[in-house]
């Protein structure tokens, strides 16, 4: 599923064009899945990452957002805007970090050179957990509450669209073929599940929820 989600197909410098790409992404889930944004994005070319960082806030034993993207060689900041102790860490495989515990109004901040997609949670409040994607260029965008998405000004090319959920059985894509100008239609069908996103701490330990850390944690 990983490797799918972040495929690069090599691709020289994309022309310039100011087409768009919009469709609607539609998500078959259980019941009792609350409904969740779906990341839409384009690969096959790169670009470099702004230089303004993308911001994830802790507020009330949340990330928000909880599903994040990041393009590759960019910087993201958790403040904590919470009266109590955070601590973000990502145990995902040859990409792991650990940011230490910090008070409220403090920020840690993290750069992300290489793509991939990574798991990252809270090791003093289990039920905090997010996904960050690090993405090879900037043409993406999150659907609407009603599963609708664009992304404008795309390069002309035959590239790879990419549907990603936190939920999703597995991502989905499709080939497109962009003009110099235009507009492209591309529809996703996404299957997503009751995901489970327990996780041991940054020890590999479970949690001891009896643990005080500071009042109110």
């Amino acid at each position: 599923m990983r490797a799918l989600a972040l495929l690069v197909l090599c691709a020289s410098a994309a022309a310039s064009a100011d087409a768009s790409v919009h469709g609607v992404v539609e998500v078959k889930r259980p019941v009792d899945v609350p409904a969740s944004l779906v990341l839409v994005y384009i690969v096959g070319f790169d670009e470099r990452a702004p230089s303004k960082p993308v911001e994830v806030k802790q507020v009330g034993k949340k990330f928000i957002p909880d599903l994040i993207a990041v393009i590759a060689g960019g910087t993201v900041t958790f403040p904590n805007g919470d009266p109590f102790l955070h601590n973000v860490f990502s145990p995902t495989s040859e990409r792991t970090f650990d940011l230490g515990s910090y008070k409220q109004n403090d920020t840690r901040t993290r750069t992300f050179p290489k793509r991939g997609v990574l798991d990252i949670y809270c090791n003093i409040h289990p039920e905090m957990s997010a996904t960050l994607v690090i993405l090879p260029n900037t043409r993406y965008a999150l659907t609407d509450a009603s599963g609708q998405f664009q992304i404008d000004h795309v390069p002309a090319g035959t590239w790879t669209l990419f549907a990603f959920s936190r939920r999703a059985v597995q991502p989905v894509s499709q080939k497109i073929t962009v003009g110099v100008d235009g507009v492209v239609e591309a529809n996703f069908k996404l299957d997503e599940v009751k995901k489970d996103f327990a996780h041991v701490n940054k020890y590999g330990e479970r949690y001891r929820p009896t643990t005080v850390y500071a009042p109110g944690s």
